[in-house]
C-alpha cells in the first residue's frame, strides 16, 4: 500500500474520498483495490481558507509501483505495510500459583486486566468505586446538591477512573504501537471509528461510559472477576516481596503478581505504601485555574466566518507560556462545548476539572490554565506534593462558602481590581459558585504566572484575555504529585511483584497512556509466566 500525504480539501467539497482522491492526487478509482483514512486534521492558518487535511493508504489494483506512477507532484509519498494491530506476548514458562491482581478499573487497570484475561490468566479485579452505572448517579446527586460528596463514589473513583467524567480525549505525543491497538479496542466496545484517525480524537463522557460495559462485559466472558467497592487498605511485604493483601472489607489474597493501577487522586493508597516501605519519590505536577469563554467567541476566533461548519466541530485550543518565574503555564483539559465540574475526592475540598459530552454542544469552551509546580514548593518529601494540593483545596472549600460551591472571579477582576467586570456567561459549574477574589487561593507566584499566562494566552487567541472571561477555582489534579520507583522489569525496585501503572503510578498522563501503560505491565507479567 502507499501512505498519501497532504491531500488538501475544502469545507464546501462533498464528494467521497475516492472521488478527491481521482481528482487532486490524479488516481483513477477503477485503479484503486482499497482505501483508508490514516488521518484527519484541520488547516485552519488561513481564516478564509479552512482546509481538511487527510493521509490516506491506498492500495492499488496492480500494485504500488503503478500507482505511484499516476500521483500527481505535491503530495507526500511512502510505502506503508499494513500490520496486524493484535498485539501478542510468547508466555514465560514459570509457573503462576496465584492468579494475578489488578488494584484500580481506570484505563491503566482496565487494559492491564483486558490483555491478562485475553492471553488467559484470568485477574481478580478490585476496585473502590462502584460501577459505572452507580458511579453515575452518585456523581450526578453530588453535582445536583441532593446528596453529599461519597469518597469512594466520585469523579475520581470507581469504574473507568477520572477519565470517565471529562472529553474522552484520546491524544497523545507518543509513538508507540499499542496506540493504535487501544484504538482499535475502543472502537469494537463501541466507540465511534473515527478516533482511529482524528488528529484530536475524542468519544466524550456519555460514550465513554457505554465503552466501559463493553469492556466490563468482554473481562467477564474470559474468567476475570470484578469487586467492586473493595478498596486495597493493607500490603504484606516479606523480604522485599509482596504476599498478601487486605481488603476495605476485610477480605485477605495471598499474591504473586499485583498490579497496582489506583489514579492519581488514591492518597490513602499513597500513605498506606509508605507505611509499607514501598518506595516512592517526590514529582513535579501543575495547579491553577479553569476558564470558560462562550464557544460561539472561540469557533470565531479559529475559524473565522466558517465558525459553526459541522465539518469543523467545535473549535479547541492548546497553549503555552514561560512565565518571567520561570513556571511553565499552560493550559490543559480543553473542553469544547462541556462544562467544568465538581471533582473533589475527599470532604471540605474543592476540585475543580472539565468534561464533555461526545456533540461538545453546551455552548461553553473551558480548559484549565495552570502553573508547573515541584518539590521547591512544599517539603521535598514523598507525599510533600500530595498534602500541598490538599491545602488548595482546602482554601477553595472555605471560599466557596465551605458547601462545595467553587469559588469564582472574573478574568478582569483577577487580572486587576475587582468588582469592574461584567460576565460573559453564567459558570457551569455545580452545585454552585461563590464570588471570590482568587488571587487568595494560589500562592503570589503562582498567581503572577497565570495572570502572565492569560495575557500572554491573549495575544494568542484575540479575546483570551477579554475582561468578562470566568475563572473557577481550583484545578489540582493534573497529574499524580507521587512517582512509584519500578526497575526495568516493571515492578517496584523495593517490592517485588508489585507492578505500579497509569496515572496513579506517575508514569501516564491521560487516558491513552495510562492504557499504554496498563499493557507493558500485563506484559511484563505474561513473559515471565505460564497462563493461570
Amino acid at each position: 500500500m502507499l501512505k498519501i500525504s497532504n491531500i488538501l480539501v475544502g469545507l464546501k467539497d462533498d464528494r467521497d474520498l475516492l472521488e478527491v482522491v481521482e481528482t487532486k492526487v490524479g488516481i483513477s478509482k477503477s485503479e484503486v483495490k482499497k482505501i483508508q483514512v490514516m488521518n484527519r486534521s484541520i488547516d485552519a492558518r488561513k481564516k478564509n481558507k479552512i482546509l481538511l487535511n487527510y493521509t490516506v493508504a491506498v492500495e492499488g489494483k496492480n500494485g504500488d509501483n503503478e500507482l505511484k506512477k499516476k500521483i500527481k507532484p505535491g503530495f507526500g509519498v511512502t510505502t506503508y505495510e499494513r500490520k496486524d494491530t493484535a498485539l501478542t506476548t510468547e508466555p514465560g514458562d514459570k509457573k503462576m500459583t496465584h492468579r494475578p491482581i489488578v488494584v484500580g478499573m481506570g484505563p491503566a487497570g482496565i487494559f492491564a486486566s483486558l490483555y491478562l484475561a485475553r492471553a488467559g490468566y484470568r485477574p481478580i479485579i478490585l476496585e473502590r468505586g462502584k460501577s459505572v452505572e452507580e458511579r453515575s448517579r452518585d456523581v450526578a446527586n453530588f453535582w445536583n446538591g441532593s446528596s453529599k460528596l461519597l469518597a469512594n463514589s466520585n469523579v475520581q473513583f470507581g469504574e473507568g477512573g477520572a477519565g470517565t467524567f471529562s472529553d474522552g480525549k484520546l491524544t497523545t505525543r507518543s509513538k508507540d504501537t499499542r496506540i493504535f491497538q487501544v484504538l482499535t479496542d475502543l472502537v469494537k466496545a463501541g466507540a465511534p471509528e473515527e478516533i482511529l484517525y482524528h488528529y484530536k480524537p475524542h468519544v466524550g463522557t456519555d460514550i465513554l461510559r457505554k465503552v466501559l460495559l463493553s469492556i466490563r462485559k468482554e473481562l467477564l466472558s474470559l474468567g476475570a472477576d470484578i469487586f467492586f467497592e473493595e478498596q486495597l487498605t493493607e500490603l504484606k511485604v516479606v523480604k522485599a516481596k509482596v504476599t498478601e493483601i487486605e481488603t476495605s472489607t476485610g477480605r485477605r489474597l495471598p499474591v504473586e503478581n499485583l498490579i497496582l493501577a489506583v489514579g492519581h487522586s488514591a492518597r490513602d493508597t499513597y500513605q498506606m505504601l509508605q507505611d509499607s516501605g514501598v518506595a516512592l519519590e517526590e514529582k513535579a505536577f501543575a495547579v491553577g485555574l479553569r476558564i470558560e469563554h462562550p464557544q460561539e467567541w472561540l469557533d470565531r476566533a479559529q475559524y473565522g466566518d466558517f465558525a459553526g461548519h459541522p465539518k469543523l466541530g467545535s473549535a479547541d485550543y492548546m497553549l503555552t507560556h514561560h512565565s518571567t518565574s520561570g513556571r511553565g503555564v499552560y493550559t490543559f483539559c480543553m473542553c469544547p462545548g462541556g462544562e467544568v465540574v465538581a471533582s473533589a475526592s475527599e470532604e471540605e475540598c474543592v476540585v475543580t476539572n472539565g468534561m464533555s459530552y461526545y456533540s461538545r454542544s453546551s455552548g461553553i469552551a473551558n480548559s484549565a490554565i495552570v502553573a508547573t509546580v515541584n518539590p521547591s514548593d512544599w517539603n521535598h518529601t514523598p507525599l510533600g506534593g500530595m498534602e500541598f494540593q490538599r491545602s488548595l483545596e482546602k482554601k477553595a472549600y472555605e471560599l466557596g462558602g465551605r458547601n462545595y460551591y467553587a469559588p469564582f472571579q472574573l478574568v478582569g477582576d483577577f487580572l486587576g481590581s475587582p468588582g469592574k467586570s461584567k460576565p460573559l456567561l453564567t459558570p457551569s459549574y455545580r452545585p454552585g459558585v461563590a464570588e471570590a477574589d482568587l488571587r487568595t487561593a494560589l500562592p503570589e507566584e503562582i498567581v503572577k504566572s497565570l495572570q502572565e499566562g492569560i495575557c500572554g494566552f491573549g495575544r494568542k487567541i484575540v479575546g483570551f484575555d477579554h475582561e468578562g472571561a470566568v475563572l473557577t477555582g481550583i484545578e489540582t489534579r493534573t497529574s499524580s504529585p507521587v512517582r512509584i520507583s519500578r526497575g526495568d522489569t516493571g515492578q517496584s525496585i523495593s517490592c517485588q511483584g508489585l507492578y505500579p501503572c497509569g496515572e496513579g503510578a506517575g508514569y501516564a498522563g491521560g487516558i491513552i497512556s495510562a492504557a499504554m501503560d496498563g499493557i507493558k505491565q500485563a506484559e511484563n507479567i505474561i513473559k515471565e509466566y505460564k497462563p493461570f
